[in-house]
């Protein structure tokens, strides 16, 4: 797995850290293991699927459901980056 830049350089996570093993973890079928790992993992599944079934059909709305799941995305990524920092600094 590719190693991360951030983590390597500064010793602090970055937003994207888990999201490999996250997606491994959904292919070999520990689904609450990638959840532990990185909360954000089906809602980004979710907006690729949609985004790549857009390419082909072309959704009705699709800039407003794509800026929704974007939106959703980030808040699950930031507030959970917040809590799992907050638990290895004891915030």
């Amino acid at each position: 797995m590719l190693p991360c830049l951030n983590k390597q350089l500064f010793g602090i996570d970055c937003l994207g850290c888990g999201i490999q093993r996250a997606f491994i973890n959904v292919i070999k079928g520990n689904f609450i293991a990638a959840f532990n790992l990185y909360p954000a993992i089906y809602t980004l599944l979710i907006m690729a699927i949609f985004l790549l079934l857009n390419f082909k059909y072309q959704f009705k709305n699709s800039k407003k459901i794509i800026i929704t799941f974007a939106t959703i995305n980030v808040l699950i990524i930031v507030v959970s980056y917040f809590i799992k920092m907050k638990f290895i600094f004891n915030l």
